[in-house]
């Protein structure tokens, strides 16, 4: 079956060639017979749950879908899951996801990894997939900690962060993975928390069916190595005034009785929260995820405040069509042999490019 999109440059034809499972599928058919071992308490527990329970709704054979993990805690996750999986090495989840997603396009591929694994060492392969927008799913899920190495400080640890191996507080600034991400020209953007399981279950709904490469940065709680870290976007108290909750047209309004907004400064350009006003409603921004500038989106990002964790969107911040990598590349090589016929590995390995090395 064909489907066309239209992606503002041309128009790129985007095949579903993954086969449909048989019959009715449960959260149950996505569990595998391996003991979940985890801390007790840690936020893995409820991402798996969330995760299982979704992948139903995708109707796809189990066959048909594969886990990609590199190390940390999180990347025992292909374990966990009743479907083809890859424990692979640290940091290069996405490089070997993008080899897999691009030779079989008949697989729908995620990506699981943490934010030491894929925004330390592998920084490089993360923003590599997400600017080539090959068509997988990655799920970074971001405690702000090691915790798999026994608690050092992260790529996502705040300035200040004691630990192991910053007794005197860590100097580094963290990194934004949503603002890394859009930087990167990703074509969808998320972030959500793992406690809530809804809003979680929307944002993979949304990103599963989007065409391309999907980033989620969950916040998850290590409740041994850097426990609370995300109370304030979830005791019900602070939540209300701290999460700005993005909805696709819709205002960005937040708080009780909704009483706080985001709007632009007229004289930075920055966007900044204000107490909502009859002066100044109007003013209030409407959130385009579709808008094919990630300029608001990433302004956006930058309201997250890496200390307090005060005014943190969550939700889907960019969600745009473009290209998708490996139906290009399907596209080149069917271009390819119909105009020179198909490869001869044995005449490319032994052709006429060599050279002769002179000690």
């Amino acid at each position: 079956m064909a489907e066309t999109s239209t992606h503002g440059t041309g128009t790129v034809e985007a095949l579903s060639l993954v086969p449909k499972a048989e019959g009715r599928q449960s959260m149950k058919d996505f569990k595998s017979d391996q003991e979940v071992r985890w801390c007790p308490g840690c936020g893995d527990y409820a991402i798996l749950a969330a995760v299982q329970g979704f992948m139903p709704e995708l109707g796809l054979a189990k066959e048909n879908i594969v886990f990609v993990s590199g190390i940390g805690c999180s990347s025992r996750f292909p374990y966990y899951m009743n479907t083809y999986g890859m424990h692979s090495i640290h940091g290069r989840a996405p490089a070997i996801a993008t080899g897999l997603a691009s030779s079989r396009r008949d697989l729908s591929v995620w990506v699981v990894t943490g934010d030491g694994d894929a925004l330390s060492i592998g920084g490089n392969h993360l923003i590599h997939a997400l600017r080539r927008n090959v068509n997988l799913k990655i799920l970074l899920f971001n405690n702000r900690i090691y915790g798999l190495t026994k608690g050092q400080y992260s790529p996502t640890s705040e300035v200040g962060k004691i630990t192991k191996s910053t007794p005197m507080g860590s100097l580094d600034a963290p990194f934004n993975p949503v603002s890394l991400a859009l930087g990167a020209e990703a074509s969808f953007v998320a972030r959500t928390v793992d406690s809530d399981r809804k809003h979680l279950t929307e944002v993979l709904r949304q990103a599963s069916a989007h065409q391309g490469t999907a980033l989620i940065e969950i916040y998850q709680n290590c409740n041994i190595f850097n426990d609370g870290a995300f109370d304030a976007l979830k005791d019900k108290q602070q939540a209300e005034d701290a999460v700005i909750r993005l909805e696709h047209g819709r205002p960005i309004r937040f708080g009780s009785d909704l009483a706080k907004g985001v709007v632009r400064d007229p004289l930075t350009g920055d966007l900044k929260v204000v107490a909502v006003t009859p002066d100044n409603e109007d003013q209030v921004l409407v959130h385009d995820a579709h808008s094919p500038s990630p300029t608001t989106a990433f302004a956006l990002s930058r309201l997250a405040d890496p200390d307090t964790l005060h005014h943190t969107p969550i939700g889907v911040l960019r969600s745009v069509e473009r290209p998708v990598y490996d139906t290009q590349m399907a596209d080149q090589l069917d271009t390819a042999i119909e105009q020179y016929g198909k490869g001869d590995l044995g005449a490319l390995l032994a052709g006429g490019d060599t050279w002769t090395v002179v000690g």
